[in-house]
């Protein structure tokens, strides 16, 4: 008997430990329940976004001011009809 596993190519996850609330742990296994999947991946989810907000923010500000040169039109030639 042969048992196939399968693995999303995903960087090997580095075993951290961390401390929760009684109060988030209810509330992450309440939605890990719910949503079919692990604790672990549910943190793994939040962090991803967590960094994702924050490469958000640094673009933002790396980029601010790079079209110097853009004019907006005067409120008057704005069409109020859109």
């Amino acid at each position: 008997m042969y048992v196939v596993m399968y693995m999303a190519k995903e960087e090997p996850a580095v075993r951290t430990q961390i401390y929760l609330t009684a109060e988030q742990r209810k509330r992450l296994d309440a939605r890990a329940k719910r949503e079919g999947k692990s604790m672990a991946q549910l943190i793994r989810d939040a962090v991803d976004k967590f960094i994702a907000a924050d490469d958000v923010d640094y673009v933002m500000r790396k980029t601010f001011g790079m079209a110097p040169d853009f004019e907006v039109p005067p409120r008057s030639e704005w069409d109020r009809e859109l």
